[in-house]
């Protein structure tokens, strides 16, 4: 019994000297979250002592003068870099409209080479234009200013701009136009040295096939109807120049009786001065004119150039001679003589409209009726001028020119027959450029009582028979 009273209470020793060494987790746990509040309360009384002290300190009063003094600094330097800016702009507008002045400049008379050089100006002063624009854009933007005043200044930009950029548009066009053009020219280039090195009779093969969409296909072989269709060119051609003459006459207040008077005796075969009267009646001036410019252009015309040169290819070598005169006809159909002549100025053709005009244009004639010479001189220097009375002259001539390549294509070629003054009119091979009457003629047949006064115009006969009438001005037998 002893015994198990001294082991009870060895145990409730050793359990309370465990309580005493191990306290309860509760407590522990409050005493924990106690210390833990005292510490969080303790940093924040202090974190608001630091902000008190902060807000009563001088320091950030400094900083707020520094800052907005760095502010207004920034504004000035963004108003000096926008001045900058505006005097590009207007330096770059100032030079885009020199350039564009330029570009007009070279369109007459026409310079490709400075032309291109403006074209490449106007577009460098564009681009410009353009980088300008987006600094303008980007100084907006990091400014921060409103959209507002952005948009204004796009819009005066896009203003100024406008105008240029349609205006490139256009020469673009144009540029290409003439690249056209220039391609064309080219072709024509290489057919102009063809017509070239035959008139010289060199040999010349040439595989080039005339197309033109605006005028109809010329014939495979030359062939009769073909060649009056041409004389009939050559009539309208000749009616044509010497309308602009006769009024370039009258402007310059000619006394064109006497023109007239001078016409009729150079066209008789006797040396007689020119009589008081004329056998011209009213309004047939026209005709006399008409008469003395073909006279002279179809002077020569028998030969196969025009006594030029001393060619005799069409005897030596005459089936040859054929195929390249009907070849040039071909080639030199489609083209402006203009435009052959601005190429080779002094090919055959060059050289035949180099003699004709000196011919036909007295130099008192053009003194008088241009007040100078400056015509005659490019004519002579070797150039073709470029003016109206002119270009009626070449119109002409290459009708001509084109009449006597297709006479001497034909086998055999054409005979070219001229009335004389005082012949009788035979109706077969000749035609009146004035209408009469019947009555004027004996027993109905027209032409009984009438003779030929001048020669018009000369007539063809053809190897197949058929005839092509020479114009002539009649006049009454006994008034002759």
């Amino acid at each position: 019994m002893a015994n198990k009273v001294s082991n009870f209470s060895d145990l409730i020793q050793r359990v309370t000297a465990s309580c005493l060494l191990h306290p309860l987790s509760s407590n522990a746990h409050i005493s924990n979250a106690h210390d833990e509040s005292e510490d969080d309360d303790k940093y924040t009384t202090e974190d608001e002592e630091q902000e008190e002290e902060e807000e009563n300190t001088p320091y950030n009063v400094e900083t707020v003068e520094k800052f907005e003094v760095k502010k207004e600094d920034t504004q000035t330097e963004k108003v000096i870099e926008m001045e900058m800016l505006l005097g590009e702009v207007f330096d770059a507008v100032s030079a885009m409209k020199k350039a564009y002045v330029s570009l007009q400049e070279a369109h007459c008379p026409w310079d490709q080479d400075k032309m291109r050089v403006a074209d490449v100006a106007v577009v460098s002063e564009l681009r410009r234009l353009g980088v300008l624009r987006e600094r303008f854009r980007r100084n907006v933007v990091r400014s921060g200013s409103g959209r507002g005043d952005w948009r204004v200044g796009a819009a005066t930009l896009r203003e100024v701009v406008a105008p240029y950029e349609s205006a490139l548009d256009e020469l673009k066009q144009e540029v290409k136009t003439k690249e056209i053009e220039i391609d064309d020219l080219k072709e024509k280039l290489k057919m102009a040295t063809l017509v070239s090195s035959n008139s010289n009779g060199k040999k010349s093969k040439s595989k080039r096939r005339v197309s033109c969409s605006s005028q109809a296909q010329v014939n495979v072989l030359p062939a009769p109807d073909l060649f009056e269709a041409t004389v009939s060119s050559v009539k309208e051609a000749s009616k044509s120049f010497t309308s602009l003459l006769l009024s370039l006459m009258r402007s310059a207040h000619w006394d064109i009786a006497a023109a007239v008077r001078s016409i009729e005796a150079a066209s008789s075969n006797t040396t007689t001065t020119p009589t008081a009267d004329s056998i011209v009646g009213a309004n047939h001036a026209k005709y006399a004119l008409e008469s003395y410019v073909n006279r002279k252009m179809f002077q020569g015309f028998d030969h196969e150039t025009f006594y030029m040169d001393g060619s005799l290819s069409s005897l030596l070598q005459p089936d040859q001679h054929r195929r390249e005169c009907f070849t040039q006809y071909r080639d030199m159909k489609a083209m402006d003589p203009m435009e052959l002549l601005g190429i080779l100025p002094t090919c055959s053709f060059g050289n035949f409209c180099f003699k004709k005009y000196l011919a036909i244009v007295h130099p008192k004639m053009e003194e008088s009726l241009f007040g100078d010479l400056e015509q005659r001189r490019q004519v002579l220097a070797g150039n073709h001028p470029r003016s109206q009375f002119y270009g009626e002259f070449l119109a002409l001539a290459k009708a001509v020119w084109l009449l006597h390549l297709l006479a001497f294509s034909l086998d055999p070629p054409p005979s070219h027959f001229e009335a004389s003054n005082g012949s009788e009119f035979h109706p077969k091979y000749m035609e009146s450029v004035v209408k009469y009457s019947i009555s004027m003629g004996i027993g109905g047949r027209m032409g009984s009582g009438l003779v030929v006064g001048f020669p018009v115009s000369p007539g063809f006969k053809l190897g197949n028979g058929s005839v092509v009438k020479a114009r002539v001005y009649l006049v009454p037998k006994n008034g002759f």
